[in-house]
C-alpha cells in the first residue's frame, strides 16, 4: 500500500528547516536577564545623582580660586585681600561642603599658595558611601 516514495515525502515535510531551527531558537532578552541589568543601570544612574551634587560643589570652590587668581596675579597682593575676596566668593556662590577658613593661603618665594584640600563623604545605599577627595592648588604670584 505505501510506496517508498510517500515515506519520504513524509519524512521530508515534517522536519523542519535549518531557518526554523534557529529561529525558533532565537528569543529575547529573558525576564531574569531585563530584571539583573534594570538594576544594574539603575545602581549606575543613582550614583550620578547622588555624586553630581559633589562635582557641583567643586566646580564652585575651582572656580573661586580661580577668580582669585585671576583678580591678584602679579598685583603684589596681600593675605589679608585674599582672604577676603575668598570670603567673599564663598557667599557668592554659596559653597556649602567648606569654608573660607578652611582654604589655606601660605606665602612662597615667588608669592601666595592657595590651596583647597578637602573631603566629601556622599551616603549611597545604607551603610555605603562614597568618599571624594579634591586637592585644588593655585599659586598667586607677587
Amino acid at each position: 500500500m505505501f510506496s517508498s516514495d510517500n515515506c519520504c515525502q513524509i519524512r521530508r515535510f515534517r522536519r523542519p528547516t535549518p531557518m526554523r531551527r534557529t529561529q525558533s531558537r532565537q528569543g529575547g532578552i529573558t525576564t531574569v536577564g531585563f530584571l539583573i541589568l534594570a538594576v544594574f543601570i539603575g545602581l549606575f544612574g543613582f550614583a550620578a545623582m547622588r555624586l553630581s551634587p559633589v562635582y557641583l560643589n567643586y566646580i564652585k570652590v575651582a572656580g573661586v580660586l580661580d577668580g582669585v587668581f585671576k583678580e591678584f596675579d602679579s598685583q603684589s597682593p596681600s593675605r589679608a585681600a585674599i582672604q577676603k575676596s575668598i570670603r567673599r566668593r564663598f557667599d557668592v556662590e554659596s559653597v556649602s561642603v567648606i569654608t573660607a577658613r578652611d582654604i589655606k593661603v601660605t606665602s612662597e618665594s615667588g608669592g601666595f599658595r592657595i590651596e583647597a584640600v578637602y573631603d566629601h563623604v556622599a551616603p549611597f545605599l545604607g551603610n555605603v558611601s562614597f568618599s571624594v577627595h579634591f586637592d585644588k592648588k593655585v599659586l598667586v604670584r607677587r
